[in-house]
């Protein structure tokens, strides 16, 4: 097996050695999909962590939702 070296990640290097040929539209278009909701399901899990951390309730999100809580870099 040809090692590749360059600074890809672990993640970079197995899809490229499980996609040895191209995907047709619809497949690539599922893929991007699969791998969208796998992102969006371990933001929402570390979320989840956080907010029962914090021992948040909505009442919290609503004054978060109300606030500006964004940094702003000095001039």
């Amino acid at each position: 097996m040809t090692t590749i070296k360059q600074p890809l990640t672990n993640a970079q290097l197995e899809l490229l050695k499980v996609f040895t040929h191209n995907l047709t539209d619809e497949d690539l278009k599922e893929l991007k999909k699969v791998l969208a909701d796998f992102f969006a399901n371990r933001l929402v899990e570390k979320a989840n962590k956080v907010w029962d951390e914090k021992g948040w309730t909505e009442e919290d999100v609503q004054r978060m939702l109300n606030t500006k809580m964004r940094k702003t870099k000095n001039k």
